[in-house]
């Protein structure tokens, strides 16, 4: 796939965050419980990878490739993802979706952007430079300017 089929797919992944953000904001307002909202939404995308594991099935792991994995790698990411979501789910109610958006947005830009610098996380080295500080000020300025009443 070329670069700007990878771009379209980003930008299609976070419209879909945005839409399950949304709709899974409503069902815990429903529940009255944010955290169980996330349990059925994560339940709900456990059978959904289960499903398209199953379609696009072709090998299984070995062995000496799960024992390569590093301990943490199994649990951290769900336990982020968990309170992500949750904070999303309980924080859009109470915001606004375009604001929820835009902050969460701003703070996934940030850590984004350190983390890449250093190369946090086993990631790219992908260096601050000039443009990325004003790109990441533009981005955050955005944001700033969607949630001026």
């Amino acid at each position: 796939m070329n670069h700007y089929g990878v771009f379209v797919l980003a930008f299609l992944g976070g419209v879909f965050l945005a839409m399950q953000g949304g709709l899974n904001a409503q069902l815990g307002t429903f529940l009255k419980n944010p955290l169980l909202a996330s349990f059925v939404a994560f339940f709900c995308s456990t059978l959904f990878a289960f499903i398209f594991i199953l379609i696009s099935f072709k090998s299984l792991p070995t062995t000496l490739q799960l024992k390569e994995i590093p301990f943490y790698l199994w649990f951290s990411g769900g336990l982020f993802s968990v309170i992500g979501i949750s904070l999303y789910y309980y924080t859009i109610p109470k915001l606004g979706i375009s604001t929820m958006i835009s902050i969460g947005l701003s703070g996934q830009l940030i850590f984004a952007v350190v983390a890449g610098n250093y190369g946090w996380l086993n990631l790219p080295l992908e260096p601050i430079t000039f443009k990325r500080i004003i790109g990441t000020i533009a981005m955050i300025s955005g944001a700033i300017l969607i949630n001026i009443k």
